[in-house]
């Protein structure tokens, strides 16, 4: 009995690339709810779906976005360029600290705490981040990028570093460099 070679290898790469994917999803934001925004009649309808991601650095901060996700054909097969308009609210759900094993670790002003694809190629959702030393905030913006032309589509939103259980809140302006 004759095997077919690019059979065996079209099956192992895709059930590599299905395993990939499902580690990537698990890894990636939390989805909380979607809601079509208009009706396609044969294939999925264009939608605005909300997520929540925490801050990979910083125990007790969680950020919630909405972001458009474009149905059709293109959406479908998982190919099409989303929009850029992204909004943003970030609050405190717990005592602010450094992520445990990250004590030593400080960031930047800007740097980016998220990033999420929202095309096949190049364009980008970036979540970065910020400290307010005088207000003791954190401070996050999102924003789109593409590689041939930018985008100035962006949101904002901070929290206001508040004790948690008793003592003295977090600075964080311990954590910038």
């Amino acid at each position: 009995m004759k095997t077919n070679r690019f059979g065996a290898i079209f099956s192992i790469a895709f059930a590599a690339a299905l395993g990939a994917s499902a580690a990537c999803a698990q890894e990636g934001p939390d989805l909380i709810f979607r809601k079509s925004t208009d009706f396609k009649l044969l294939t999925p309808n264009d939608k605005l779906a909300t997520y929540v991601v925490d801050d990979p650095l910083i125990d007790g901060v969680a950020c919630a976005f909405t972001a458009h996700e474009k149905g059709g054909v293109a959406g479908m097969f998982g190919v099409a360029e989303q929009t850029s308009e992204v909004s943003l609210a970030c609050s405190q759900f717990g005592p602010i600290k450094l992520r445990a094993g990250k004590e030593n670790e400080k960031f930047t002003q800007g740097d980016l705490a998220i990033s999420e694809r929202r095309s096949l190629f190049f364009k980008q959702m970036h979540i970065a981040r910020g400290c307010d030393t005088r207000r003791n905030m954190l401070v996050y913006m999102v924003y789109s990028d593409k590689l041939v032309e930018g985008s100035p589509e962006n949101s904002t939103s901070t929290v206001a570093i508040q004790p948690w259980g008793g003592g003295e809140p977090a600075k964080c302006a311990n954590w910038v460099r």
